[in-house]
């Protein structure tokens, strides 16, 4: 009666064995599931950054206030008639501008009011 209650345990434990370790066993599907989460979780960052990069595309081919916006923010441009004004933070660089600043406007003298030469 024990060598049949010996071998039983012994083939319960060798049927669990695939269960636990085989191959489709559940220590395998956890970690099958654990690379399926992680997959899914990267697949839901690249669709978002795809949906706006898509979305940037179709405001620089229909309207001309996003290249504005690019030119503004990526390349420092301003238009002719404004005033660009910079606020730094303590440990900020100024930024590059690839607009040519107007020329400063001739002085003005308070000592001789001008007037015009008669002919």
């Amino acid at each position: 009666m024990r060598i049949i209650s010996l071998a039983l345990a012994v083939l319960l434990l060798l049927i669990q064995y695939p269960l636990w370790l085989g191959k489709g066993g559940w220590l395998a599907v956890a970690d099958l599931e654990g690379q399926l989460d992680a997959s899914r979780a990267r697949t839901a960052q690249l669709q978002a950054r795809n949906a706006k990069l898509e979305s940037e595309v179709r405001d620089l081919r229909d309207g001309l206030g996003a290249v504005e916006e690019r030119a503004r923010y990526d390349l420092g441009m301003i238009k002719s008639n404004e005033i660009f004004v910079q606020v730094l933070r303590k440990d900020e660089k100024p930024a590059v501008m690839m607009t040519v600043p107007p020329p400063p406007p001739p002085p003005k003298d308070k000592k001789k009011p001008q007037v015009p030469l008669d002919d």
